[in-house]
């Protein structure tokens, strides 16, 4: 309805994907991003906020992420660009700061946005978050360290650690059966050799090794149940009542809420090598067939 499936003519070259609430980033092999869907204007009237109209000049760009009403655009020398909403801090939603970011932040090595704030991972393994703290997901677990990768819910925020455990803190660290608390941020006690995380509204995901997957929190639509014989995952993506599975053979697999086809994988869908969920719609890059690398690998020391 704001018409994010409608992927932009012409669109060739591209090497990454994101997906936010209702518009599409994708990132080109020359360093450049294109946005479509919700916020190609900026009326400060939802869900306008700029979040679609890509900084003029914009280039050299490594990874981009997708929030709600927010863009974030890595660049190769690890500086940030951020747009859409959050530019200010009014303490009225959706303009909280989560584009304000921090001074001095610098070789950033990979990036997230949430619903309203934003995620940063740094070369020393520690994590940058700024934006939203309604729900205490700005503030960082004590000794958070050794982490190889994060994502962020609506609420909520994840990380990954070296050793294959998961940190989650924000909403849902208690489960009360009502919003925005359903245990999203209650690591299940016993997961571990975690390779990847991602994050929906209010659920969380975490691929194993073993390409097995682990899901927790809301279960409003079938979203925390992995359907039966999932196996050979390669990666995992949330949407906000939904989820999707990248699996080696290219193939993907669709979960949850389906009220907009969101689940309703297209037949011909082949040779996948990344996929995106948004708010209720599924982005995916195809390629030609040859292998392509969805877990980076990741240095070192025993």
């Amino acid at each position: 309805d704001n018409t994010q499936a409608d992927i932009p003519a012409g669109l060739t070259s591209v090497t990454a994907i994101a997906a936010g609430l209702d518009h599409n980033l994708a990132l080109r092999t020359d360093g450049t991003v294109a946005a479509w869907g919700a916020g190609k204007t900026n009326s400060g009237v939802i869900p306008n906020y700029g979040q679609a109209l890509v900084p003029a000049g914009l280039t050299n760009v490594a990874a981009i992420a997708a929030g709600y009403y927010h863009s974030l655009a890595l660049r190769a020398d690890g500086s940030l660009a951020a747009w859409g909403a959050g530019t200010n801090n009014t303490g009225v939603s959706p303009q909280n700061g989560q584009c304000m970011v921090p001074a001095g932040l610098s070789n950033v090595t990979a990036v997230a946005a949430g619903g309203y704030h934003s995620l940063a991972l740094l070369p020393d393994w520690t994590v940058a978050v700024w934006g939203d703290n309604s729900h205490g997901q700005t503030n960082l677990p004590t000794g958070l360290a050794n982490v190889v990768a994060v994502a962020a819910g609506r609420y909520h925020s994840l990380a990954l650690k070296a050793d294959g455990t998961v940190a989650a803190w924000g909403a849902g660290t208690n489960n009360t059966g009502s919003l925005p608390d359903y245990g999203q941020s209650v690591v299940p006690g016993d997961l571990s050799n975690v390779v990847a995380v991602a994050a929906g509204g209010y659920h969380s995901l975490a691929l194993k090794g073993d390409g097995s997957v682990v899901v927790w929190g809301y279960n409003s639509a079938g979203q925390t149940n992995v359907p039966g014989g999932l196996s050979n995952v390669v990666a995992v993506a949330g949407g906000y009542a939904y989820n999707l599975a990248l699996k080696s053979d290219g193939t993907v697999v669709a979960w949850g809420d389906s009220t907009y086809g969101q689940t309703n994988v297209p037949a011909a869908l082949a040779n996948v090598a990344e996929l995106s969920a948004g708010g209720f719609d599924d982005l995916v890059l195809e390629n030609d067939g040859r292998p392509n690398l969805t877990v980076q690998p990741v240095g070192q020391t025993a």
